[in-house]
């Protein structure tokens, strides 16, 4: 009986260390809104690019240290914090005309799954903007974890391109040459840094 009981014992904890390092792996990260960046670039009368951004996002993150395919993360953008350094072309912006921010305050994007490609990584999840969700793919890279003080930093840069027809952004004028006012296509660039706060030591006791 002892010995298979001292079996039973040995079996337990051979599973435990197996099991503790996926499970230690996965730990939930912030975005650090003072060193992350979310812009967009679009073709304007065919011949130069407008670039803007927002100025407000936020993201929760659920990393894979060991293994960036079984992380998940979802990001929401304040839609009413565009910024193109144009006032009256933001305002327009703002409008039912573009991403109708009254009636749909965020951009949302919500990972399904994540996949090796190559010496990055894609991100497949379901991006909504004025109500319309799309599944689409989302190419990054990622650096890190590195440590800083008491925190462990991962550095992530993504970039991808829409078409924003596909979520109702549809307004434009058309060219007397030919040719749009506003492309149809978007790139989207993406570069954030998620943070993750160690607990602090225990005090010592008295």
């Amino acid at each position: 009986m002892l010995k298979k009981t001292s079996l039973a014992v040995a079996l337990v904890f051979l599973l435990a260390l197996a099991v503790a390092p996926a499970q230690a792996a996965e730990a939930a990260y912030q975005l650090d809104p003072n060193h992350s960046a979310v812009g967009f670039a679009v073709k304007h009368l065919t011949v130069s690019t407008v670039r803007g951004g927002f100025g407000k996002f936020s993201g929760t993150f659920q990393v894979d240290e060991t293994d960036f395919t079984k992380s998940s993360f979802e990001v929401r953008i304040k839609t009413a914090s565009i910024n193109t350094q144009n006032e009256r072309r933001d305002n327009h912006l703002r409008s039912p005309d573009f991403f109708d921010v009254a009636s749909h305050p965020e951009i949302v994007f919500k990972s399904k799954r994540i996949e090796k490609s190559g010496d990055g990584y894609v991100a497949w999840g379901d991006l909504t903007i004025r109500g319309v969700t799309k599944e689409v793919a989302l190419p990054f890279t990622a650096a890190g974890p590195i440590r800083m003080g008491n925190r462990s930093v991962i550095g992530v840069e993504a970039t991808s391109t829409v078409n924003r027809h596909d979520f109702g952004v549809s307004w434009s004028r058309s060219l007397d040459g030919g040719g749009l006012v506003v492309a149809d296509e978007v790139r989207i660039d993406i570069s954030v840094e998620l943070v993750k706060a160690e607990p602090p030591p225990p005090a010592p006791a008295k």
